[in-house]
């Protein structure tokens, strides 16, 4: 599929939903999850392929594994946070959306500590 094609599934899914809206509510709620899930499992298979990139990139310069693994993990974290909000606050929800969205936030602060603890080690020893 392309950018155009997930745009039209997208744009279909909106119109359909506003539609149902009007005959019941909830039944737009769950056409828009049911795109939602066709789009993040499409850009699933989008992040296989920065991955297989990643593992390239890790072959051509010698550099340690855990930075590029965590830059990964924090652009999962941010893509499911995200989406799992989106979908909160199309629901009327927007309260718990934001909460979501702090905890994808705090979640990918967790992630890099280990990152910037050996930037700065790496700076105390070029200090030294």
């Amino acid at each position: 599929m392309t950018v155009i094609s997930i745009a039209v599934i997208g744009i279909a899914a909106a119109l359909l939903a506003t539609q149902f809206k009007a005959v019941k509510g909830e039944y737009g709620v769950y056409l828009a999850v049911a795109a939602g899930l066709v789009v993040c499992f499409y850009s699933a298979g989008k992040l296989e392929t920065a991955a297989d990139t990643f593992a390239k990139i890790r072959s051509y310069i010698r550099l340690n594994s855990v930075y590029l693994d965590t830059l990964l993990k924090m652009v999962g974290i941010a893509y499911i946070a995200e989406f799992a909000s989106g979908i909160c606050k199309d629901a009327g929800f927007g309260s718990l959306g934001n909460q979501i969205e702090i905890f994808g936030k705090l979640s990918i602060l967790a992630v890099s500590m280990p990152i910037l603890l050996a930037l700065l080690e790496t700076v105390r020893e070029f200090l030294s």
